[in-house]
Protein backbone atom coordinates (compact mmCIF):
# COMPACT_ATOMS: atom_id res chain seq x y z
CA UNK A 1 0.00 0.00 0.00
CA UNK A 2 1.21 3.34 -0.93
CA UNK A 3 1.73 5.82 1.60
CA UNK A 4 0.89 9.37 0.09
CA UNK A 5 2.87 11.46 2.44
CA UNK A 6 6.36 9.62 0.91
CA UNK A 7 5.44 9.91 -2.55
CA UNK A 8 8.11 11.78 -4.29
CA UNK A 9 7.95 14.83 -5.82
CA UNK A 10 9.74 13.80 -8.86
CA UNK A 11 7.82 12.68 -11.75
CA UNK A 12 10.26 10.09 -12.85
CA UNK A 13 10.66 8.50 -9.46
CA UNK A 14 7.31 8.13 -9.12
CA UNK A 15 6.99 6.24 -12.74
CA UNK A 16 9.86 4.17 -11.35
CA UNK A 17 8.01 3.37 -7.89
CA UNK A 18 4.95 2.72 -9.46
CA UNK A 19 6.63 0.61 -12.14
CA UNK A 20 7.92 -1.69 -9.37
CA UNK A 21 4.32 -1.63 -7.50
CA UNK A 22 2.57 -3.04 -10.40
CA UNK A 23 5.74 -5.70 -11.13
CA UNK A 24 4.89 -6.75 -7.21
CA UNK A 25 1.37 -7.40 -7.81
CA UNK A 26 2.14 -9.33 -11.12
CA UNK A 27 4.12 -11.66 -9.01
CA UNK A 28 1.76 -12.33 -6.94
CA UNK A 29 -0.84 -13.03 -9.33
CA UNK A 30 1.47 -15.16 -11.08
CA UNK A 31 2.12 -17.28 -7.33
CA UNK A 32 -1.52 -17.25 -6.78
CA UNK A 33 -2.26 -18.92 -10.48
CA UNK A 34 0.88 -21.40 -10.21
CA UNK A 35 -0.84 -22.45 -7.08
CA UNK A 36 -4.44 -22.77 -8.09
CA UNK A 37 -3.27 -24.97 -11.12
CA UNK A 38 -0.98 -26.87 -9.26
CA UNK A 39 -3.87 -27.57 -6.45
CA UNK A 40 -6.07 -28.96 -9.49
CA UNK A 41 -3.66 -30.44 -11.00
CA UNK A 42 -2.98 -32.59 -8.06
CA UNK A 43 -7.48 -32.72 -7.78
CA UNK A 44 -6.68 -34.50 -11.17
CA UNK A 45 -3.75 -36.80 -10.48
CA UNK A 46 -5.78 -38.34 -7.26
CA UNK A 47 -8.96 -38.57 -9.12
CA UNK A 48 -7.14 -40.83 -12.00
CA UNK A 49 -5.07 -42.96 -9.56
CA UNK A 50 -8.62 -43.27 -7.72
CA UNK A 51 -10.25 -44.72 -10.88
CA UNK A 52 -7.06 -46.68 -11.75
CA UNK A 53 -7.13 -48.44 -8.32
CA UNK A 54 -10.43 -49.33 -8.79
CA UNK A 55 -10.09 -50.48 -11.85
CA UNK A 56 -6.93 -52.74 -10.63
CA UNK A 57 -9.05 -53.87 -7.60
CA UNK A 58 -12.09 -55.53 -9.78
CA UNK A 59 -9.07 -57.18 -11.96
CA UNK A 60 -7.93 -59.06 -9.15
CA UNK A 61 -11.26 -60.95 -8.49
CA UNK A 62 -10.82 -62.34 -11.84
CA UNK A 63 -7.04 -63.11 -12.02
CA UNK A 64 -4.33 -63.05 -8.73
CA UNK A 65 -0.91 -62.46 -9.62
CA UNK A 66 2.14 -60.96 -7.59
CA UNK A 67 2.62 -57.77 -10.25
CA UNK A 68 -0.69 -56.59 -9.91
CA UNK A 69 -0.51 -56.45 -6.34
CA UNK A 70 2.70 -54.35 -6.84
CA UNK A 71 1.05 -52.37 -8.73
CA UNK A 72 -1.65 -51.46 -6.33
CA UNK A 73 0.57 -50.83 -3.24
CA UNK A 74 2.58 -48.00 -5.49
CA UNK A 75 -0.36 -46.77 -6.48
CA UNK A 76 -1.64 -46.74 -3.00
CA UNK A 77 1.73 -44.77 -1.96
CA UNK A 78 1.63 -42.61 -5.18
CA UNK A 79 -2.00 -41.32 -3.86
CA UNK A 80 -1.45 -41.31 -0.33
CA UNK A 81 1.47 -38.99 -1.35
CA UNK A 82 -1.15 -36.88 -3.15
CA UNK A 83 -3.44 -36.74 -0.27
CA UNK A 84 -0.46 -35.21 2.09
CA UNK A 85 0.33 -32.82 -0.77
CA UNK A 86 -3.46 -31.73 -0.71
CA UNK A 87 -3.21 -31.04 3.32
CA UNK A 88 0.09 -29.21 2.96
CA UNK A 89 -1.05 -26.31 0.58
CA UNK A 90 -2.33 -23.29 2.09
CA UNK A 91 -4.85 -21.88 0.26
CA UNK A 92 -4.10 -18.22 -1.45
CA UNK A 93 -6.07 -15.14 -0.16
CA UNK A 94 -8.60 -14.34 -2.90
CA UNK A 95 -9.89 -11.29 -3.95
CA UNK A 96 -12.54 -9.43 -2.32
CA UNK A 97 -14.41 -9.06 -5.09
CA UNK A 98 -13.61 -12.83 -6.35
CA UNK A 99 -17.12 -15.16 -5.36
CA UNK A 100 -15.93 -17.70 -3.46
CA UNK A 101 -17.59 -20.91 -4.21
CA UNK A 102 -19.87 -22.78 -1.50
CA UNK A 103 -17.96 -24.91 0.89
CA UNK A 104 -19.22 -28.43 1.39
CA UNK A 105 -18.80 -29.87 4.74
CA UNK A 106 -17.06 -32.78 4.48
CA UNK A 107 -19.20 -35.97 5.33
CA UNK A 108 -17.05 -37.73 8.43
CA UNK A 109 -18.02 -41.41 9.24
CA UNK A 110 -19.15 -42.12 12.62
CA UNK A 111 -17.26 -43.52 14.49
CA UNK A 112 -18.30 -47.44 15.65
CA UNK A 113 -21.06 -47.92 17.96
CA UNK A 114 -19.73 -51.26 19.11
CA UNK A 115 -16.38 -49.73 20.96
CA UNK A 116 -16.84 -48.98 24.72
CA UNK A 117 -16.85 -45.41 25.89
CA UNK A 118 -14.62 -44.38 28.26
CA UNK A 119 -16.25 -40.49 29.60
CA UNK A 120 -13.67 -38.16 30.73
CA UNK A 121 -15.70 -35.32 32.60
CA UNK A 122 -13.86 -31.49 32.21
CA UNK A 123 -14.63 -28.77 34.77
CA UNK A 124 -13.53 -25.46 34.99
CA UNK A 125 -10.03 -24.68 36.64
CA UNK A 126 -10.32 -24.81 40.34
CA UNK A 127 -13.69 -25.33 40.14
CA UNK A 128 -15.03 -22.04 40.91
CA UNK A 129 -16.61 -18.98 38.69
CA UNK A 130 -14.14 -16.61 36.90
CA UNK A 131 -16.39 -14.00 37.42
CA UNK A 132 -16.78 -14.39 41.85
CA UNK A 133 -15.20 -16.92 42.55
CA UNK A 134 -17.68 -18.74 44.44
CA UNK A 135 -17.92 -22.76 44.26
CA UNK A 136 -19.90 -24.35 41.26
CA UNK A 137 -20.60 -27.40 43.56
CA UNK A 138 -23.83 -26.15 43.50
CA UNK A 139 -24.25 -24.46 40.25
CA UNK A 140 -27.17 -25.47 37.56
CA UNK A 141 -25.75 -27.27 34.72
CA UNK A 142 -27.38 -25.83 31.47
CA UNK A 143 -26.53 -28.57 28.90
CA UNK A 144 -23.08 -29.90 28.12
CA UNK A 145 -21.01 -30.02 25.04
CA UNK A 146 -19.87 -33.49 24.03
CA UNK A 147 -16.82 -34.58 21.19
CA UNK A 148 -15.67 -37.95 20.55
CA UNK A 149 -11.86 -38.89 19.89
CA UNK A 150 -10.92 -42.23 18.50
CA UNK A 151 -8.21 -42.90 20.35
CA UNK A 152 -6.21 -46.90 20.31
CA UNK A 153 -4.74 -48.36 23.83
CA UNK A 154 -2.08 -50.80 23.09
CA UNK A 155 -2.02 -54.56 23.54
CA UNK A 156 -0.63 -55.11 26.72
CA UNK A 157 0.50 -58.46 28.72
CA UNK A 158 -0.79 -59.60 32.10
CA UNK A 159 -0.62 -62.64 34.46
CA UNK A 160 -3.33 -64.60 35.71
CA UNK A 161 -2.76 -66.01 38.81
CA UNK A 162 -4.86 -69.39 39.61
CA UNK A 163 -5.56 -69.78 43.11
CA UNK A 164 -6.98 -72.61 44.46
CA UNK A 165 -7.35 -72.83 48.14
CA UNK A 166 -7.31 -76.32 50.12
CA UNK A 167 -10.06 -76.41 52.74
CA UNK A 168 -9.88 -78.80 55.56
CA UNK A 169 -13.37 -79.89 56.90
CA UNK A 170 -14.00 -79.78 60.37
CA UNK A 171 -14.40 -83.63 60.51
CA UNK A 172 -11.14 -83.61 60.19
CA UNK A 173 -10.85 -86.67 57.23
CA UNK A 174 -11.43 -84.81 54.12
CA UNK A 175 -9.80 -81.54 52.23
CA UNK A 176 -11.10 -79.90 49.06
CA UNK A 177 -9.49 -78.35 46.39
CA UNK A 178 -11.11 -77.42 43.11
CA UNK A 179 -9.26 -79.05 39.76
CA UNK A 180 -6.76 -77.33 38.30
CA UNK A 181 -7.90 -75.46 34.98
CA UNK A 182 -7.26 -77.04 32.23
CA UNK A 183 -4.57 -75.19 29.15
CA UNK A 184 -4.30 -74.93 25.56
CA UNK A 185 -1.06 -76.96 25.69
CA UNK A 186 0.20 -79.44 28.72
CA UNK A 187 2.83 -77.67 31.26
CA UNK A 188 2.84 -74.55 29.15
CA UNK A 189 2.30 -71.05 30.85
CA UNK A 190 0.53 -69.75 27.79
CA UNK A 191 -2.88 -68.81 27.95
CA UNK A 192 -5.30 -69.24 25.10
CA UNK A 193 -5.71 -65.62 24.50
CA UNK A 194 -2.20 -65.50 23.81
CA UNK A 195 -2.07 -68.92 21.68
CA UNK A 196 -4.51 -67.12 19.59
CA UNK A 197 -2.68 -63.78 19.07
CA UNK A 198 0.28 -65.35 18.13
CA UNK A 199 -1.67 -67.53 15.47
CA UNK A 200 -3.21 -64.70 14.08
CA UNK A 201 -0.64 -62.14 14.16
CA UNK A 202 1.66 -65.62 12.29
CA UNK A 203 -0.81 -66.55 9.31
CA UNK A 204 -3.25 -64.03 9.32
CA UNK A 205 -1.15 -60.82 9.57
CA UNK A 206 2.01 -62.12 7.67
CA UNK A 207 4.07 -61.22 10.67
CA UNK A 208 7.48 -64.27 11.58
CA UNK A 209 7.66 -65.15 14.86
CA UNK A 210 11.06 -63.76 15.06
CA UNK A 211 9.17 -60.27 14.45
CA UNK A 212 6.78 -60.97 17.26
CA UNK A 213 9.72 -61.90 19.34
CA UNK A 214 11.24 -58.65 18.83
CA UNK A 215 7.50 -56.82 19.73
CA UNK A 216 7.21 -58.92 22.59
CA UNK A 217 10.32 -57.79 24.07
CA UNK A 218 9.62 -54.50 23.72
CA UNK A 219 7.11 -55.49 26.66
CA UNK A 220 10.13 -56.88 28.62
CA UNK A 221 8.22 -60.61 27.88
CA UNK A 222 11.70 -62.34 26.44
CA UNK A 223 10.37 -65.33 24.74
CA UNK A 224 12.64 -67.48 22.64
CA UNK A 225 12.24 -68.61 19.27
CA UNK A 226 12.35 -72.18 20.13
CA UNK A 227 9.18 -71.65 22.96
CA UNK A 228 6.84 -69.78 20.25
CA UNK A 229 8.10 -72.27 17.21
CA UNK A 230 6.92 -75.16 20.40
CA UNK A 231 3.44 -73.23 20.78
CA UNK A 232 2.83 -72.67 17.45
CA UNK A 233 3.13 -76.58 16.82
CA UNK A 234 1.15 -77.58 19.20
CA UNK A 235 -1.45 -75.28 17.99
CA UNK A 236 -1.47 -77.20 14.42
CA UNK A 237 -2.00 -80.34 16.71
CA UNK A 238 -5.17 -79.18 18.64
CA UNK A 239 -6.78 -77.73 15.16
CA UNK A 240 -6.01 -80.84 13.33
CA UNK A 241 -9.49 -82.21 13.97
CA UNK A 242 -11.31 -78.82 12.96
CA UNK A 243 -9.39 -79.28 10.07
CA UNK A 244 -9.99 -82.71 8.93
CA UNK A 245 -13.70 -81.93 9.84
CA UNK A 246 -13.26 -78.82 7.08
CA UNK A 247 -11.92 -80.98 4.66
CA UNK A 248 -14.30 -83.58 4.82
CA UNK A 249 -17.11 -81.12 4.53
CA UNK A 250 -15.71 -78.74 1.31
CA UNK A 251 -14.86 -82.27 -0.40
CA UNK A 252 -18.32 -83.61 0.08
CA UNK A 253 -19.72 -80.77 -2.15
CA UNK A 254 -20.78 -81.52 -5.15
CA UNK A 255 -19.19 -79.17 -7.03
CA UNK A 256 -15.77 -77.63 -5.81
CA UNK A 257 -13.83 -74.47 -6.86
CA UNK A 258 -9.97 -74.42 -6.52
CA UNK A 259 -7.28 -71.96 -7.04
CA UNK A 260 -3.45 -71.65 -6.04
CA UNK A 261 -1.59 -68.59 -5.47
CA UNK A 262 2.54 -68.61 -6.00
CA UNK A 263 4.24 -67.68 -2.97
CA UNK A 264 7.97 -67.12 -2.22
CA UNK A 265 9.45 -69.25 0.71
CA UNK A 266 12.84 -69.23 1.85
CA UNK A 267 15.09 -72.15 0.54
CA UNK A 268 17.25 -73.02 3.43
CA UNK A 269 21.26 -73.48 3.17
CA UNK A 270 20.77 -71.92 -0.34
CA UNK A 271 20.13 -67.75 0.10
CA UNK A 272 17.26 -67.51 -2.49
CA UNK A 273 14.39 -68.17 -2.40
CA UNK A 274 11.61 -71.35 -4.20
CA UNK A 275 8.23 -70.71 -5.15
CA UNK A 276 5.86 -72.76 -3.20
CA UNK A 277 2.00 -72.81 -3.41
CA UNK A 278 -1.19 -72.24 -1.68
CA UNK A 279 -3.88 -73.69 -2.71
CA UNK A 280 -7.71 -72.75 -2.04
CA UNK A 281 -10.81 -74.50 -2.07
CA UNK A 282 -14.23 -73.63 -2.08
CA UNK A 283 -17.82 -74.91 -1.51
CA UNK A 284 -21.06 -72.87 -2.40
CA UNK A 285 -24.04 -74.17 -3.64
CA UNK A 286 -25.83 -70.95 -2.53
CA UNK A 287 -26.93 -69.89 -5.86
CA UNK A 288 -27.78 -73.22 -6.67
CA UNK A 289 -30.44 -73.24 -3.92
CA UNK A 290 -28.64 -75.46 -1.42
CA UNK A 291 -29.04 -74.63 2.34
CA UNK A 292 -25.41 -76.03 2.93
CA UNK A 293 -23.05 -74.39 4.77
CA UNK A 294 -20.37 -73.03 2.57
CA UNK A 295 -16.54 -73.15 3.29
CA UNK A 296 -13.20 -72.95 2.10
CA UNK A 297 -10.58 -75.12 2.79
CA UNK A 298 -6.79 -74.04 2.47
CA UNK A 299 -3.34 -76.14 2.30
CA UNK A 300 0.04 -75.26 1.70
CA UNK A 301 2.33 -77.51 -0.74
CA UNK A 302 6.18 -76.75 -1.66
CA UNK A 303 5.62 -76.90 -5.38
CA UNK A 304 2.72 -76.85 -8.34
CA UNK A 305 1.32 -80.42 -7.39
CA UNK A 306 -2.78 -80.02 -6.10
CA UNK A 307 -3.28 -81.38 -2.16
CA UNK A 308 -6.14 -83.06 -1.92
CA UNK A 309 -4.98 -85.47 1.17
CA UNK A 310 -3.93 -84.47 4.47
CA UNK A 311 -0.22 -85.65 4.78
CA UNK A 312 0.95 -82.04 3.49
CA UNK A 313 2.47 -80.69 6.74
CA UNK A 314 2.52 -77.06 7.83
CA UNK A 315 5.24 -74.70 7.43
CA UNK A 316 6.62 -72.74 10.02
Amino acid sequence: MLNRAKLPDNVDELKVLLSAQWAEIDALKLAHNTLSITSSDDKQEIQRLTLLLEMLRRKLFGKKSEKLNRQIDQLELELEALHITQGECIPAQQPETEVKPPRTAPQRRPLPEHLPRETQTHLPAGNACPDCGLSLDSAKVLGEDISEVLEYVPASFRVIRHVRPRLACQCGNCIAQAPAPSRPIARSFAGAGLLAHIMVAKYGDHLPLYRQQQMYARERVELSDSTLGDWVGACHQLLRPLINALHVHVFSAEKLHTDDTPIAVLAPGTGKTRQARLWTYVRDDRPSGNRDAPAVWFRYSPDRKPVFGLSVEYTR
